[in-house]
């Protein structure tokens, strides 16, 4: 059978590679895929992006299923595209996708089901923003209502900061669209954990827990990114906390969507605060998979991810059940020089080890020219190491990415260091 995995990152590379592992497969298409991605001999770049003709790809070839990564196509509708043409895709509808596009969408939906998220309003208006947050007080988070890829949260600490905030996303439209409304919150202290599920409309099959690490530098200072590394599992996520936050977040979000007539398939993330009560909040939905949490979950399935993607396409996720590896998965980014304001392109990537079996590399921003392996984006590789706790992952991601040279690259030495510090 053949499958196409729509996107470019190290998501994309990550569900492509696990796929192709599965003795069904002739082919994996990944449109439009990645340096990583046209290196391996079992997948095939497509260089198409618009949805309506990725229909027409996936109809002429006749294409099992497809898989959709990042949130910008799911935003666009091509969920529903696919469908109108008989087509099956795994992801949201343009409309269910709204809990990632709209974060005012998300807070009134959190609201009105009566899930656990921090307290906001939303504003265009500049001066009643701004009164708001004199009201407030800081610290205070302040959030673009659109898709501002990962960009468009701000989290002030001081009031300075959160009027300029305001001001950078009502007055000087630096975010464009997506900044036309602001969601302003309260702070919620604590430590944030990723949870991960797949839904079909109607049941919900939850994934390895995960935990991501936002900030560029070491000890978590630096600006925000998309991520610069994760692990799975996440000790955070007791068994205890796991059955709450399916009874008290995910349950009643995937329900609260068929209730209003939007029915949810696709995968479901909630970023969750966890406070020192051990108490669960949500702080945002994404509609996806998380980058980089996608990588060391992965790396870590022992299922056949074509079986449960079937499943899942066709509404029957209750009769699946995932193995996972015990091990521990940490995943290590590599970044461009200047990410993540005016990451650089062009540099050539050398020394990726070959993949191992406590050590895989999936790429992101990167790109094949002439047969040589060059940097294409902000995050360029996420370097996934396998152990038997958190240090032995830790060193085999490490000892991979001591061996991978290009220029201006950036990376963090302390990924897992909140699981290190855990007591035992």
């Amino acid at each position: 059978m053949k499958i196409l995995v729509v996107g470019s990152g190290g998501r994309e590379h990550a569900l492509a590679w696990k796929l192709a592992q599965s003795e069904r497969i002739q082919m994996v298409y990944v449109a439009p895929g990645n340096g990583g991605t046209a290196l391996d001999p079992r997948l095939e770049n497509l260089a198409i992006t618009d949805p309506a003709e990725l229909a027409e790809f996936a109809k002429r070839e006749h294409i099992a299923l497809t898989v959709v990564g990042p949130e910008v196509p799911l935003a666009a509708g091509i969920v529903n595209i696919f469908r109108e043409q008989g087509l099956k895709i795994f992801g949201p509808t343009k409309e269910a996708a709204q809990l990632e596009s709209s974060k005012d969408f998300a807070k009134a939906f959190m609201k009105r089901h009566a899930i656990p998220t921090a307290e906001y309003q939303t504003f265009s208006d500049l001066q009643a923003a701004h009164q708001y947050i004199d009201r407030m007080g800081a610290p205070i988070v302040i959030k673009a209502d659109g898709l501002a890829a990962g960009k468009g949260v701000v989290v002030a600490m001081s009031l300075e900061e959160a009027h300029a905030a305001v001001d950078m996303m009502l007055s000087d439209n630096k975010l464009g669209d997506a900044g036309a409304r602001v969601v302003i919150e309260e702070f919620l202290a604590g430590e944030e954990a990723s949870f991960i599920v797949m839904v079909d409309g109607r049941n919900v099959l939850a994934l390895a827990t995960s935990q991501d690490h936002k900030r560029l530098l070491d000890n978590d200072q630096g600006p925000n990114t998309g991520g610069m590394g994760a692990y799975s599992p996440a000790p955070i996520i007791t068994p205890a906390l796991h059955a709450r936050v399916m009874r008290e977040i995910i349950n009643p979000t995937v329900q609260g969507m068929a209730k209003d007539g939007i029915p949810f398939s696709g995968f479901l993330y909630a970023g969750l605060m966890i406070d020192a009560q051990g108490n669960p909040r949500t702080l945002e939905f994404n509609c996806r998979m998380g980058d980089p949490e996608t990588q060391p979950i992965m790396a870590r399935l022992k299922t056949d991810l074509v079986t449960v993607m079937e499943h899942a396409v066709n509404g029957t996720l209750d009769q699946v059940a995932l193995e996972w590896d015990r091990r521990t998965a940490l995943g290590v980014v590599m970044a461009a020089a200047g990410y993540p304001d005016a990451p650089r392109k062009g540099d050539t990537v050398t020394g990726i080890p070959e993949e191992t079996a406590d050590c895989v590399t999936f790429h992101a921003g990167t790109v094949l020219d002439g047969g040589k392996l060059q940097t294409s984006g902000g995050r360029v590789l996420c370097v996934v190491g396998l152990g038997d706790n958190v240090r032995m992952a830790q060193k085999h991601a490490y000892d991979a990415v001591e061996r991978i040279r290009f220029d201006g690259m950036q990376f963090r030495r302390d990924i897992g260091w909140r699981a290190l510090k855990r007591p035992h």
